[in-house]
């Protein structure tokens, strides 16, 4: 009988020994505990194979789907469905909407065929590891010696292995597997969620060399503005990040009660793969699996996007109060079937309205770049750092450490890698809008903090550098991004976003044809009256020609089709004064003087008055996020 085990050890700086087992892995049965070899000061594991048995590929592969499997573990098939006769000829539509239903949950023999067309299907590289390389391969590292040392591909390091209703012969195919990846796929330096993905497609493949054909096909996978698998660990927080960014916009709610509860909400979002493809039950991640080869990684976003939601339907502040919140989420998603079924959840994944594949492509390669210029880099496998900042040395004369940090858990994750840096302050620069301007110009994002005589407290997140003014010449229009929004913090904590991201399906993407020339519209010139009124209320944006080279900013008004210019009216700048949010209203505008103010709904981001309609500016003050 192959014995198969890992070490769970690993000294610091040593080689990548392998990862930790899960119960249904059968290393802990006393049989297939891992001895560990040391060579100098490494720790190397060691996978041993019994005298009479070697690790040669059956060239057959002819014992059909489920020779990996566990039977007594799997569940049975839902319960059967219409499935029509010629279900693999279906456009890929048709298909999409049958995998959303679970059309092929009913048939593993089904399942396995659709897998397999699907995978086909699969836009790759053009010199794409086979079954026929993998055989070879397997046959030169497993094939000749009774007993074999293979280290674990480096990349795996610190990763988990679930192996959900896989049999002893289908754990030992899956470390093959993964360690045949590591051999023809050198580039790949961290994928946590590498071994899930194999192992689930080991359910449904005839033998080792489909498997690995199939994973090869995912990795390669060249698909425009689209991905099936992280490959780097820069490549992997860029996804953690943008889905702090999905949650922070579609999951409110959550996030607020993650963000009171947790010092370091990225922490916790960190880990939105693993509730997918670790510690989901199978029956629910096979699920996820199927509608996942369809659409690609967007679709992980909207059912991580899901839990999250009913993971606050099932939780209240007190109950969150001192405990840890990573822990409690994973292990009610590892409960999941006590809350909610598999079609509901799935169900309620669709249901919210994401933006566009490429917008949320255009995130992530937003997030890559914050990260590379914070340090992090392709080749290295994973980096400790803490993306929360530090307030303990904060201070402003506006908010506390404490209403400051709320502020941050709003602000896109890309920003958070970076310390508040205060740039203009009435207090210590005066109030003047040229030096407002001078001392903010250079610095994209910011953040604008006010605090009236009333003492309320309101502000706005800026997305755009306010020398993008200038590009209108004498006159004042509107810039920015769909990124910007306004909020209130005292006497009440309220957020208020661009109108569309609540309403996506209200603005249609712009075709590709029409994207390369945008068509500015006229802009009225900006004025205010002494107490802090604007003369125009209903400013026209002017969105700016992209500049050559540079990647087009997220959620940039360009990209879509609104059904109405004053829905995106984020912020505008003169001579006479500055406005944010227009549209029926300003959602806030000062004079030149930076002493009176107004406030009042305006229609970009569907606001409320932020205080004291008619406002005198006790203190101002502009944030900006140090480049270190």
């Amino acid at each position: 009988m192959l014995q198969v085990g890992l070490s769970l050890p690993r000294s610091p700086g040593g080689a990548a020994g392998g990862f930790p087992m899960d119960e249904g892995d059968n290393g802990g049965t006393g049989q297939g505990l891992c001895p560990t070899e040391t060579f100098g000061s490494s720790p190397v594991t060691v996978v041993i194979t019994s005298e009479s048995d070697t690790w040669d590929i059956d060239a057959s592969s002819c014992l059909g789907c489920g020779q990996f499997v566990d039977w007594d573990r799997m569940p049975d098939p839902e319960q059967e469905a219409c499935i029509p006769q010629d279900i693999l000829s279906k456009p890929p539509k048709e298909l999409k909407k049958l995998a959303r239903e679970g059309c092929w949950a009913a048939s593993r023999a089904l399942r396995a065929q659709v897998y397999h067309q699907l995978i086909q299907r699969v836009p790759c590289r053009l010199v794409t590891p086979d079954a026929l390389v993998y055989r070879d391969v397997a046959s030169r590292l497993f094939g000749r010696q009774s007993v074999s040392s293979h280290p674990l591909p480096e990349f795996l390091e610190g990763c988990s292995m679930p192996t959900y209703c896989l049999n002893l012969h289908g754990v030992t195919a899956l470390k093959k597997i993964l360690i045949c990846v590591g051999n023809l796929f050198p580039d790949i330096t961290y994928s946590p969620v590498l071994p899930s993905l194999v192992a689930l497609l080991l359910h449904y493949s005839e033998d080792e060399a489909q498997c690995f054909e199939s994973i090869s096909r995912l990795i390669a996978s060249n698909a425009p503005h689209a991905s099936y698998i992280d490959q780097s660990f820069l490549a992997h927080q860029a996804s953690c990040m943008t889905f702090g960014d999905l949650a922070n916009k579609h999951c409110p709610a959550a996030h607020k009660l993650i963000a009171s509860a947790s010092e370091n909400v990225f922490e916790v979002y960190s880990e939105w793969l693993s509730w997918l493809f670790h510690d989901l039950p199978f029956h629910y991640a096979i699920r996820v699996f199927d509608v996942y080869l369809l659409e690609g990684q967007k679709v992980l976003y909207r059912i991580a996007l899901a839990l999250l939601k009913q993971y606050r339907l099932s939780v209240t502040s007190a109950e969150l109060e001192g405990t840890d919140v990573k822990a409690e989420l994973q292990a009610f998603v590892q409960n999941i079937a006590e809350h909610v079924s598999v079609n509901k959840l799935l169900e309620r994944a669709f249901g919210i309205r994401l933006f566009s594949r490429k917008e949320i492509w255009l995130l992530q390669m937003a997030n890559r770049k914050a990260l590379m210029e914070r340090g992090t880099t392709m080749v290295q496998s994973r980096q400790s750092f803490h993306l929360a900042v530090d307030m303990q040395n904060f201070s402003s004369s506006i908010v506390t450490a404490q209403e400051m940090r709320v502020i941050w858990s709003w602000i896109p994750e890309r920003f958070s890698l970076f310390p508040p840096l205060l740039l203009f302050s009435t207090s210590e620069d005066g109030c003047s809008l040229q030096r407002f301007y001078t001392c903010c110009e250079g610095y994209e994002p910011t953040v604008l903090l006010i605090k009236t005589a009333e003492g309320e407290v309101c502000g706005a997140f800026l997305s755009s550098d306010w020398s993008e003014r200038k590009k209108s010449g004498a006159t004042a229009g509107f810039f920015g991004t769909g990124e910007c929004f306004v909020f209130t913090v005292r006497p009440e904590t309220e957020r208020y976003e661009w109108v569309f991201i609540k309403k996506p399906e209200l603005a249609k993407a712009v075709p590709r044809s029409r994207q390369r020339s945008p068509s500015p519209s006229p802009a009225s010139l900006l004025g205010s009256s002494p107490d802090g009124r604007s003369n125009s209320s209903n400013l026209l944006a002017v969105p700016s020609p992209q500049r050559k080279g540079r990647l087009s900013p997220f959620l940039a008004i360009r990209h879509f089709l609104l059904p109405s210019k004053t829905a995106s009216m984020f912020m505008a700048g003169s001579r006479e004064g500055i406005i944010i949010g227009g549209g029926g209203g300003q959602a806030l505008s000062l004079d030149a003087s930076l002493l009176w103010g107004h406030t009042e709904h305006c229609e970009t981001f569907d606001n409320p008055p932020l205080c004291q309609e008619n406002f005198k500016v006790q203190l101002l003050e502009v944030w900006g996020f140090q480049n270190a």
